[in-house]
């Protein structure tokens, strides 16, 4: 698909989300389905992102050793997340 085609649809969806009222959650959504890319493949294994709610983004992990290990990261996993979104969408990571 040319980009221009693909810059196109990409705001048609945005314009629909907004025009309905929920341009806030598909941007808050759209953590979850970069979460892998941000994140790395050893990580997006341990990991498994749940919802995001009010900026927070909840995040399955598979033991405490990657939970605690995880909260060292935290920070710049967020932003990784929000430079991929293009905007501050993300705020927290709970990690449980």
């Amino acid at each position: 698909m040319a980009k221009g085609r693909e810059t196109h649809i990409r705001e048609a969806i945005l314009g629909f989300f907004k025009a309905a009222g929920m341009r806030e959650r598909f941007d808050e959504n759209l953590a979850i389905a970069f979460w892998d890319v941000c994140v790395g493949k050893e990580i997006a294994r341990h990991t498994d992102p749940q919802k995001v709610k009010e900026g927070i983004i909840f995040v399955k992990v598979d033991n405490d050793v990657w939970r605690n290990e995880l909260l060292f990261f935290k920070h710049q996993i967020i932003q990784k997340l929000n430079e991929k979104i293009g905007k501050k969408v993300i705020q927290e990571i709970k990690f449980y």
